[in-house]
């Protein structure tokens, strides 16, 4: 019997990693970690690339340390998409039913599908590809449908209010070439924030509603989720370096000692703890000012009883945790990868949330069939069902 081994490539401004799995479970929620591999990103600037080529001789060193770690080649790999190219849209197909019984069928449901697509604002879709759709509520006769999807019921109307992720075009082309010229092929692309909510999100808060948000180098990303479903994603082009260039400004020090300031490190530089915290709160207060914005405008502030969970390599500020809540005025932690405990060994904190995520995505491609319809950037169509069913107890 052969082994099932899938990759994750994680491409971010700051670092690319990479993840070999194996697949121990049926449904692939909990992998062996085969091999491991991570380098400093070239050639991206907010999450998009400005060069190919650095990007691939980068992500080459990537590659060979994971593949020297899982004594395997790597041919094939799931990657993540990021920066601020990526956004979504909702928007609402409705359809007659189209069967003399009334019975809703799959083309029923596949048809409100791509009207809604139809309805998108050709100003918001010029220049941009749908990622995947994934339907966040379907109501028939204007009722809302309990449960995944409306498949065999009765009625004359059906409404689908679908969540699209898109990415600019021409971003995604670059990510294709750069991972095909390292000696890759692209099964699918993923949104990076998506990604890694399979590995530190659990049921119960993607059922109770709470925001991701993943703090990056250059980027803050978001995904909020509710009933299991993610039902907005925002990328905001702002990061952990601004704090950084804060500081360096702030207290007149070299780039160098104001990332270890900032991240709590020993350092000769006497300064003042109340006008680092000034520094500091600043920015953070700019973050968490883009993401109360938008959850207000999704109607979602203060209304997430699971709260925000904080990933990326900002999440270790100190004082991170504590501001989010206060900022937000919701439950706040910073997340961790649920895994069993043989495992968790192999990974500093979330340090590789989103390339695992990949990999659990991809040992599920095909098995769990019809919540999602994915489009992906290199025009393969797939069908997944019960986006969340099989991932974490």
């Amino acid at each position: 019997m052969s082994r099932n081994i899938t990759t994750g490539i994680d491409i971010g401004t700051y670092q690319i990693k990479v993840v070999i799995a194996e697949r121990t479970s049926e449904d692939g929620s909990h992998p062996r970690i085969l091999g491991t591999g991570f380098t400093e990103s070239k050639g991206l600037r907010h999450g998009y690339i400005v060069n190919v080529g650095e990007v691939t001789k980068t992500l080459r060193v990537a590659l060979s340390q994971a593949e020297k770690a899982a004594g395997i080649k790597i041919r094939q790999s799931y990657v993540s998409v990021g920066g601020v190219g990526l956004a979504s849209i909702v928007s609402t197909g409705t359809v007659m039913i189209t069967r003399a019984d009334s019975e809703i069928s799959e083309l029923d449901i596949k048809k409100a599908m791509e009207i809604a697509e139809e309805e998108i604002p050709k100003a918001l879709s010029q220049n941009r590809k749908i990622i995947y759709a994934i339907p966040v509520k379907y109501k028939v006769d204007g009722k809302e449908v309990m449960g995944n999807h409306p498949l065999g019921m009765r009625g004359l109307k059906l409404e689908a209010r679908v969540l699209f992720i898109t990415c600019l075009e021409h971003h995604l082309k670059d990510l294709v070439e750069a991972v095909e010229e390292a000696g890759v092929d692209v099964i699918d692309i993923v949104a990076s924030p998506v990604a890694a909510s399979f590995v530190t999100l659990t049921k119960a808060q993607r059922i109770a509603g709470c925001v991701l948000a993943n703090i990056g180098s250059e980027t803050v990303s978001i995904v909020v989720f509710e009933d299991s479903n993610p039902i907005s994603l925002e990328v905001f082009p702002i990061g952990s370096t601004d704090i950084t260039h804060d500081i360096a400004l702030g207290l007149r020090v070299p780039l160098e000692e104001a990332e270890s300031i900032k991240l709590g490190g020993i350092t000769q530089t006497n300064y003042p703890k109340k006008k680092l915290d000034e520094i500091i709160n600043a920015r953070l207060s700019d973050m968490f000012e883009l993401i109360e914005a938008h959850l207000k405008k999704i109607g979602r502030n203060g209304l997430l009883p699971a709260g925000i969970v904080i990933t990326g390599g900002g999440s270790s500020i100190s004082m991170l945790e504590d501001f989010a809540k206060l900022s937000l005025k919701l439950p706040s932690r910073i997340a961790h990868i649920n895994f069993p405990e043989k495992e968790k060994g192999k990974f500093r904190d979330a340090f590789f949330a989103t390339a695992l995520g990949l990999c659990i995505i991809g040992f599920n491609e095909g098995e769990i069939g019809g919540k999602i319809v994915m489009k992906s950037s290199i025009n393969i169509l797939r069908t997944v069902k019960d986006w969340f069913r099989p991932f974490l107890p």
